[in-house]
């Protein structure tokens, strides 16, 4: 599987791309947070109001680091607090797409962290922010359930590569 793909975000084509275990120090250029979380060899996904399953995650508030941002982000649309274990960034690349805004919300070259999380506690689902369901599955059913781009299953895999160490 590629490391690099093209993706159309709201008709933009912007590329993505793959760094396992890249360190992002500039908070700027970190645009979201996204965990895949892990209980009983299982993986939590959430539905998304009109966006169907993913994994939890989301954008960083202002004075909030990357990890806090994280727990934060799991436990408003999962409910479920962890260990975390950062994996790597996706890069987010606009400068193919014609219509980025120079001085949007955005950065040119931004980039997506992801962690892996063992939760250690399972709070009641109480639907109170954007999330409707939450479901755990099978690591090899996700490519079925999850809505997502296919670099969504190399980061599954380094998951659970580390899972095991």
């Amino acid at each position: 599987m590629n490391s690099q793909i093209y993706v159309n975000w709201g008709g933009n084509q912007v590329s993505l791309r793959w760094h396992p275990y890249k360190n992002i120090n500039q908070s700027e250029i970190v645009t979201s947070v996204h965990s895949y979380c892990f209980s009983q060899c299982k993986v939590l996904l959430v539905q998304v109001k009109e966006r169907g399953f993913n994994i939890p995650g989301g954008h960083i508030e202002f004075n909030e680091t990357p990890d806090e941002a994280l727990h934060r982000e799991v436990y408003e649309e999962g409910y479920v607090t962890g260990k975390i274990k950062y994996i790597g960034a996706i890069e987010v690349n606009h400068k193919d797409n014609p219509n980025f805004e120079q001085n949007g919300p955005y950065p040119l070259i931004g980039y997506q962290l992801f962690y892996r999380m063992d939760v250690e506690e399972c709070f009641p689902f109480l639907r109170e922010n954007e999330t409707t369901s939450r479901i755990w599955v099978e690591p090899e059913e996700v490519p079925y359930v999850m809505n997502d781009h296919e670099l969504s299953l190399l980061i599954l895999k380094e998951a659970l590569k580390i899972g095991n160490t």
